[in-house]
């Protein structure tokens, strides 16, 4: 798939600061003249808005695993469609809050389905397209559920869910350092965003 932009994702666990980092991040780009989309998974389209509450929201009846995988790769052919991919191809510096990673760690590792399966599903849906860089914002489970914020069904998960879904971000990246960046997300938050700024630079040079 030809592009000429640049796709950047995060992932964590849940209160490892993905939020404020990428926001730092897309503010220092849009300060080099960089034309920067930010955007996030679920609910990064018109469409995806709908899908996000219904994956993330709705708590009776509870979707089953494979219907909550189901509604996020919904999210994600959409969001590809209406977003990214239109971006990309504009030259512009994508920047997503959770990507394919996430759809992995959640419903493989830490709802108990096949990983091939939803890694092979997943791969369906993007089509080819990979981030140029995944930064993995990574912290101990205690001290981000203690961070986090929010009221989705995710932040009612035991820590033993958590620790699962931390364990499946860092296999991932295990398995293709090439392409991911784990970073201890309990320091300072500036020199956490020095670091990713570093990193990105040298995606973007």
């Amino acid at each position: 798939m030809a592009r000429r932009g640049a796709f950047i994702t995060f992932e964590g666990i849940e209160g490892s600061g993905k939020s404020t980092q990428i926001e730092l991040l897309a503010e220092a780009l849009r300060r080099e003249q960089r034309r920067v989309v930010l955007t996030r998974e679920p609910g990064g389209s018109p469409l995806g808005v709908e899908l996000r509450r219904l994956a993330m929201h709705v708590r009776e009846p509870t979707p089953a695993p494979m219907t909550e995988l189901l509604l996020y790769l919904a999210d994600r052919a959409q969001h590809l469609a209406d977003v990214v991919v239109p971006a990309l191809g504009a030259g512009e510096v994508v920047l997503c809050d959770r990507f394919s990673a996430s759809t992995i760690a959640y419903q493989g590792f830490a709802r108990g389905l096949d990983i091939e399966l939803v890694t092979r599903l997943d791969e369906v849906v993007r089509r080819g397209l990979q981030p140029d860089l995944t930064i993995v914002l990574d912290c101990a489970v205690e001290t981000g559920l203690q961070r986090a914020r929010g009221d989705d069904r995710f932040h009612d998960e035991d820590a033993a869910f958590h620790r699962r879904v931390r364990a499946g971000f860092l296999a991932l990246a295990r398995r293709a350092p090439d392409r991911h960046l784990v970073l201890d997300a309990g320091g300072p938050i500036g020199d956490l965003h020095t670091r990713i700024a570093a990193a990105v630079g040298a995606v973007l040079r």
